[in-house]
């Protein structure tokens, strides 16, 4: 049976990018610090100073989401979020994918500081109408806390591109798209801090796990700043 879809181990994905594409991972943890999650990602732009070391935070964009509402970084700003990759006609990973994602939204849901960010990857089908159904199927009321998002294909794939996952059109394969099944979690700061297979339990148990650990350094630099 064909398979529409590539799975790449998280793992496997680190090592590829650092050998080719430039990853940082850039742990902000030493033995006198509280733990701190990595900073992950791409370095696409030339460093301005020898300290300029971080990878890059996601580029800029805007998307419109289920209620037709544009969204942009500003909807983000001052909070982390969770995202991912997925099309509704998908017959094979996004129901687990969106089942998973579910079980981390409703830990967090009560959260106001944690949000939601879901791409389609078939914007000439999922329109805002599809787009509403599937989110309202998942249970998803409140489009402020977990947007379904699309936009032309350019600005879907260069942004999976810079979350750490990988999205296509395949015409040869069902669906005609294939996209891995990952999930990051992004600080306010707009900085890729987790990477983790949403068809693995575990991993997605790890996400819920290391969310509060943003969360307080997210709350700490808060109140630095306030000082």
């Amino acid at each position: 049976m064909a398979h529409f879809f590539f799975r790449v181990p998280v793992l496997f994905v680190s090592l590829l990018l650092t050998a080719g594409l430039g990853l940082f991972g850039c742990s902000e943890t030493t033995p006198s610090q509280e733990e701190r999650l990595s900073i992950l990602g791409l370095k696409r732009t030339a460093p301005t100073s020898p300290s300029d070391t971080l990878p890059d935070p996601i580029p800029s964009f805007t998307l419109t989401n289920q209620e037709g509402k544009t969204i942009n970084n500003q909807t983000f700003a001052g909070k982390v979020y969770v995202t991912d990759f997925f099309f509704a006609t998908c017959p094979s990973i996004c129901p687990k994918m969106q089942s998973e994602l579910l079980r981390v939204y409703e830990a967090y849901k009560d959260n106001p500081n944690v949000l939601f960010l879901s791409h389609t990857i078939d914007p000439a089908h999922d329109s805002i109408p599809v787009l509403r159904d599937y989110a309202e199927r998942l249970g998803i009321k409140d489009a402020s806390r977990w947007h379904f998002a699309t936009a032309p294909h350019d600005t879907i794939f260069n942004l999976a591109r810079a979350y750490m996952t990988g999205a296509q059109v395949d015409r040869t394969v069902q669906g005609g798209f294939a996209h891995s099944g990952t999930f990051a979690l992004i600080d306010s700061k707009r900085r890729v801090r987790g990477i983790y297979d949403g068809m693995e339990k575990s991993q997605v148990d790890l996400l819920i796990h290391e969310l509060p650990i943003l969360l307080k350094e997210e709350a700490e630099a808060k109140q630095t700043a306030a000082k």
